[in-house]
């Protein structure tokens, strides 16, 4: 191990004992530090031998400003099946001291610690034509050809990025057809490094052009609170609370109830109070149709409910035609020539495009700038997670945020452009530009019904996922029961990880395996965790993961980003609202899940509570949860920064005898007021994806009453809001 010129050194002793009940193991050690080295670093095998001794020594380089933690898997070597992974230890390197040798002992319940870099030298050998690969770079292999002259000079520069503290191996095969060939390698150092700025932003601030979307957006804002409450007096830029409009998925149903709603909210100028537009799933749908208008939210909203109920109520048989497949075709194998990864989502997206628009949709996520450049509409935000193979995505998900500008986690604070999203990057650096995709993969991703699993539809029915994580969790145990060193507070404890059995993994694959998922290239690709990154407020406050606590494992080792709908953790686009940097004082909550309409807020409440995240709490007695109104107020002034939530659940109450607020149906037109939402013939089936006119007609004109017909919630939500801020600002 070597650090900052000195080298401290680690020995450890390891004792198996009997792992195996037919024979006796041939065992080996495995060790893994992917931030020192892109090598898994493997020992010989002890044949035949229950307390093997290896006595190698490895060498490790180390950057200490990351987090480094060793993986030391121990396997048993089988020559006619795969080897057994018997365990594996990590060790956090932040433990070991400079300068100075320390020894450590491990029983059959293992502890297990190690070091870093591994460092390799040979000598080039010339040839004409030659392939040189340097592994965990960027470009990875090239092909080079020499000059003809005896010089080692190429015809083309050959440029490899990677991280230069790795010292990488260059290995260099020659050709074949030379009878003197050979295969060497070479250790090179890194010769170019650039101080220019990353194309990756890093923080967790709001980026400057929201920063300067939100000084514009708040001249409208002041004027619409003005109106809209009454005031006799201008608003303050500190007196101006951040009002947020989140919206939840459904399919058809979420695209029509948004139509609804917003034109509700539109009558009653709360559109114009709004800094913020959330979605996930159909709503996804709606935002994007409107946000092509960039003055939507300035016109009259029948006009876009006319056109999208031209689309919801068409035929839609014609998304399955000889021409309309040939264009899937075509398009797809355009999207893959062009460097994209394409998937069944990515087919899901063309059928999107063919189920909402006329003909091909040439819209882009950064085109939508135009629409709030001068603060005009409301920030459009949309959500998604990414998910990892063989884990549910209760045990492992990322929160992504999309707008106009950016693309980005909330956890890790990175963000690129939204022109830039599926390029490919490395080590924070735009590698090569693709051309930006067209807004309709993104719908698709967004609303990614293909990528529902076994333990999704479980949990449909089932509150827990307990018993299969009896049966298919790995598991991992602090085994340091006492410090042989004095512990940091960065430093993290020695775990055993055992994986799960061959029977547990067949079936954790079973039931975890989606169908299909949007793949992406990562813009993390190349970046690595800070040593402190799990005392980073930011982090912790999205750490809800079983691998948080496991770095190698995180998405920044990704290759790609494997996007889902947000709806298959819960039907939610609150947490990018819920950043502290943004403020939120009052969220607009519109549901529009199928089933139960307190559920959702429910696992969202659990959620923000588990994380420490200021919410309201939501308090509701058993009857008030079978009889639910069309809107309640939740406020917890006792809680510091948690916001106002007015919620309102989809369903049909007093509509059913008022055609408007405070008007009363004849009897010739309670017919009108009947919408089936509930039973297994409703029409507004999350799959539904056509309708009949008069069945889109009632949703539509449901939704905006039950926003109407709560405007006096709405507004007490609104002053209260402004009153807290002008007793904040004394």
């Amino acid at each position: 191990l070597s650090h900052a010129g000195r080298r401290p050194h680690l020995l450890f002793f390891l004792h198996i004992g009997m792992l195996s009940s037919l024979s006796q193991s041939d065992c080996y050690v495995t060790l893994w530090l992917p931030t020192a080295s892109t090598e898994k670093i493997k020992t010989k095998a002890i044949n035949n031998c229950k307390d093997p001794v290896w006595n190698e020594t490895f060498y490790y380089r180390i950057q200490s400003q990351v987090k480094n933690v060793l993986e030391l898997g121990v396997y048993d070597e089988d020559d006619v099946t795969q080897d057994d992974h018997f365990f594996t230890v990590r060790f956090d390197l932040a433990k070991l001291p400079l300068g100075e040798r320390v020894l450590m002992y491990f029983k059959s319940d293992p502890k297990v610690m190690y070091e870093e870099v591994l460092c390799m030298l040979c000598l080039i050998h010339l040839g004409k034509d030659i392939s040189l690969t340097v592994k965990g770079s960027y470009e990875e292999t090239q092909d080079l050809t020499l000059a003809s002259d005896p010089i080692i000079r190429p015809s083309r520069p050959t440029k490899f990025h990677y991280v230069k503290y790795k010292q990488p191996v260059l290995d260099v095969v020659l050709p074949k057809k030379k009878p003197h060939y050979s295969f060497v390698t070479c250790v090179f150092p890194g010769l170019c490094s650039s101080s220019e700025d990353l194309d990756v932003r890093l923080g967790f601030d709001l980026c400057t052009e929201e920063h300067d979307f939100l000084c514009k957006r708040k001249k409208y804002v002041a004027a619409a609170l003005k109106k809209v409450l009454q005031l006799e007096e201008d608003l303050q830029d500190d007196e101006i609370p951040v009002v947020a409009i989140m919206t939840t998925g459904g399919g058809m149903r979420s695209l029509t109830t948004t139509y609804g709603s917003l034109l509700g909210l539109k009558k009653l100028n709360v559109i114009d109070c709004a800094m913020y537009l959330t979605g996930l799933s159909g709503t996804t749908w709606a935002m994007a149709n409107l946000y092509r208008d960039s003055d939507w939210s300035w016109k009259d909203l029948e006009g876009k409910i006319d056109e999208a109920r031209k689309h919801v109520t068409k035929c839609k048989m014609g998304s399955f035609s000889t021409e309309r497949m040939k264009y899937y075709s075509k398009e797809l194998c355009q999207r893959k020539q062009e460097g994209h990864r394409t998937s069944a989502i990515d087919l899901w997206g063309l059928i999107v495009e063919y189920l909402l628009h006329d003909g091909k949709d040439i819209h882009k996520l950064s085109d939508q700038q135009q629409a709030v450049d001068q603060g005009q509409n409301p920030l459009p935000i949309y959500v998604a997670i990414n998910v990892k193979d063989n884990y549910s995505t209760l045990d492992f998900k990322d929160w992504m945020e999309f707008t106009p500008y950016e693309v980005g986690f909330m956890k890790y604070g990175a963000f690129i452009r939204s022109e830039d999203f599926g390029s490919e990057f490395f080590m924070g650096r735009l590698m090569r530009r693709l051309p930006e995709s067209r807004i309709c993969y993104l719908e698709g991703m967004w609303s990614s019904l293909f990528s529902f699993n076994l333990l999704y539809i479980w949990n449909l029915s089932h509150t827990s996922e307990d018993f299969w994580h009896r049966w298919t969790r790995d598991r991992i145990n602090d085994i340091e029961e006492e410090s042989v060193l004095p512990m940091r507070p960065c430093e993290q404890k020695t775990q055993l990880f055992t994986p799960a059995g061959p029977f547990s993994s067949v079936l954790r694959g079973a039931l975890t395996d989606r169908i299909s998922v949007a793949q992406y290239h990562s813009f993390l690709k190349g970046l690595q965790l800070h040593k402190d990154y799990l005392e980073n407020d930011n982090f912790c406050r999205w750490k809800d993961t079983v691998l948080d606590t496991s770095p190698n494992q995180l998405t920044e080792t990704g290759e790609y980003l494997s996007l889902v709908d947000t709806g298959f953790f819960i039907n939610t686009s609150c947490p990018p609202l819920l950043r502290p940097e943004r403020k939120v004082d009052v969220i607009l909550h519109l549901n529009y899940s199928a089933g139960s309409q307190i559920l959702p807020l429910d696992q969202s409440c659990k959620y923000y509570a588990e994380q420490g995240i200021p919410f309201p709490k939501v308090v509701l007695s058993e009857e008030e949860r079978k009889n639910l109104k069309e809107c309640y107020l939740f406020e917890d002034a006792e809680t510091p920064g948690a916001p106002i939530l007015l919620f309102f659940p989809l369903l049909n109450d007093t509509y059913q005898s008022y055609k408007a607020p405070g008007v009363k149906r004849c009897s010739s037109e309670m017919e009108d007021g009947k919408v089936d939402l509930t039973s297994r013939f409703s029409p507004y089936s999350t799959y539904s994806v056509t309708y009949k006119e008069k069945d889109y007609d009632k949703l539509v004109k449901l939704t905006e009453y039950n926003i109407l017909n709560n405007k006096h919630l709405i507004f007490q939500a609104l002053h209260t809001a402004v009153e807290r801020k002008r007793r904040h600002k004394k």
